[in-house]
């Protein structure tokens, strides 16, 4: 999609903003959500023909010559020790029924050295829970959770989202336990630009016309990566998934719990997958919530999200063009397209003012506000009325979706989720593209996925070939065999996390349960179906977990 540098996935669940929690899946493009995507070439508008929504159809396109994730040794070494051994210093923090503390990890787990207390050596990462009712401790123990990103905090998560809008049972079952990841939030975090070279940055044209826009283009990214490198230092090279998954464990034994329990969402299902791969047999309750294949490519996980958010808009404008005041018209989901489109092609042409004299919408910052409002269907009306004003020259509302998106605050300062996402991604897997060459000659296959989305996608899976740290990981299958039943969910028109990835992991995993679910919007848990809530609290509550190939309408 046509947005600014940043490759990443983005949270599953309702969006709420900087100032509300939501659950995000693994962003993939420099510009705007872009890092995986779906090829459903010649998919219909009948979302029961489109490939790889067949809940009996587990791992069909996964990417089998991928190498296996090896498990750790079961025993933990002397070495880390000290590390799991840590006691940590609770202090209130937050809303009142939650407590604080500070992690200590190795930063790199190869020479770990061995005191936790040597702040050289080590990161420190933010940890939050719910406070203990009584003396004893919940029967279940602990639950951490994680809202994707990469990049989401989990600490507001936990705080401002989890600890409202889980179950009640759930809630009194276990202490909710949140840790933002190494780099993420609280946790020594990835740092890359100012608030105004990052507002610059957003805007950049990810659709380039021409050679200039073209060098414009990896200019910025080549700024950003160093931005990173000069800001970050040395942990720049430590923030992996692999890393942090070892850190989750590290938590899972200061907190003393036998075996994890965990919700993860979006990227949070790669971080959990990754930890039962890791460490089967101390994987307890796992639920995995708009999966991810962790056996794809960079290019093909970018390609397949591109094809992902093609199938979310045409559920929007099969909806909208029902409607007779429909900003795309009345005329069909291919007249739609192209005339957001057409819109797209005059906000490059000519920015549209907004409430701010200093603050134009480009086509950039336009797309990316269309993308912002792909993850929920509830966003629709919104996109309607953003999309109207932009018809009448008012790009404002356009604007609010983008900036939700990048957690930009009314005060101009961005989180840190758009530094923290590349910085896992191109860590995790090789670039999709090792120039703009490449990018250019693989536009075809991306437009073939989205006509209206997949040049811009195509161009943000750029980003990663200019960053300054070798990439750690490579694309692999997960088994985890040993690890008890894991609940794999997927959304049949998920667009940041397409079904087919939920299929994929499920092919994988040797314990997996696959529970899908037939609809829209990103993640599925807690988003209205009372099916899906009931098949995942089951599995928590109980430990029972889902028939594999359970479907919810």
């Amino acid at each position: 999609m046509s947005q600014p540098p940043a490759s990443r996935i983005r949270y599953g669940g309702e969006s709420r903003g900087r100032s509300g929690a939501r659950s995000r899946g693994r962003l993939g493009s420099a510009a705007v959500l872009m890092a995986t995507a779906l090829l459903l070439s010649g998919c219909s508008d009948d979302d029961s023909s489109e490939p790889g929504t067949d809940p009996s159809a587990k791992g069909t396109h996964a990417g089998a010559d991928a190498p296996p994730l090896a498990p750790l040794p079961a025993k933990i070494p002397d070495e880390l020790r000290p590390y799991y051994e840590q006691k940590l210093s609770w202090h209130d923090c937050g809303p009142a029924r939650f407590e604080c503390a500070t992690l200590r990890v190795p930063l790199d787990y190869d020479k770990p050295g061995d005191d936790p207390g040597d702040d050289a050596a080590t990161a420190g990462l933010a940890v939050t829970r719910t406070k203990q009712r009584g003396k004893k401790p919940p029967e279940g123990g602990s639950l951490q959770v994680n809202p994707g990103g990469p990049g989401g905090s989990a600490i507001e998560y936990v705080q401002q989202s989890v600890a409202l809008a889980y179950p009640q049972q759930v809630r009194e079952h276990y202490t909710l336990v949140g840790m933002d990841p190494r780099g993420v939030g609280r946790s020594e975090p990835v740092e890359c630009l100012s608030d105004k070279q990052m507002d610059a940055y957003t805007r950049v044209d990810q659709t380039p016309d021409d050679t200039a826009e073209t060098e414009a283009l990896t200019a910025a990214y080549e700024k950003f990566a160093e931005g990173c490198e000069k800001r970050t230092g040395k942990l720049l090279g430590h923030v992996s998934t692999v890393e942090a998954a070892r850190d989750m464990d590290v938590l899972r034994g200061v907190l003393g719990d036998r075996k994890l329990n965990y919700v993860g969402a979006s990227y949070g299902t790669y971080l959990g997958a990754t930890y039962a791969g890791l460490f089967p047999e101390r994987s307890g309750r796992l639920v995995l919530d708009g999966a991810m294949d962790p056996s794809l490519s960079a290019r093909r996980v970018n390609r397949e999200q591109t094809a992902g958010f093609d199938t979310a808009f045409k559920a929007f404008a099969r909806d909208c063009v029902k409607m007779s005041d429909c900003p795309l018209g009345t005329d069909g989901v291919q007249q739609a397209g192209k005339k957001l489109s057409a819109l797209f092609a005059r906000v490059d042409r000519q920015p549209l003012r907004t409430d701010d004299p200093a603050r134009t919408l480009t086509e950039s910052l336009a797309t990316t506000g269309v993308i912002r409002a792909m993850y929920d269907e509830g966003s629709w009306p919104v996109l309607r009325e953003a999309l109207t004003a932009a018809g009448k020259g008012d790009g404002a509302p356009l604007l609010a979706l983008s900036d939700d998106y990048f957690e930009r605050g009314p005060d101009g300062e961005y989180s840190n989720i758009m530094y923290a996402n590349p910085a896992v991604n191109c860590l995790d897997l090789p670039p999709a593209f090792s120039g703009a060459a490449a990018a250019r000659e693989a536009l075809p296959s991306f437009e073939k996925a989205s006509p209206v989305f997949g040049r811009g996608f195509a161009w943000a899976a750029l980003n990663c070939a200019e960053w300054p740290v070798e990439p750690t990981g490579a694309p692999h299958r997960i088994a985890a065999k040993g690890a008890d039943p894991i609940v794999v969910v997927g959304t049949t028109r998920d667009p940041a996390t397409p079904y087919r990835w939920a299929q994929g992991l499920a092919g994988q995993l040797s314990s997996a349960r696959l529970l899908t679910y037939k609809g829209d919007g990103h993640t599925a848990y807690l988003r209205g179906s009372a099916c899906i809530d009931k098949a995942v609290d089951a599995y928590l509550l109980q430990g029972k977990p889902p028939e594999d190939g359970t479907t919810c309408g």
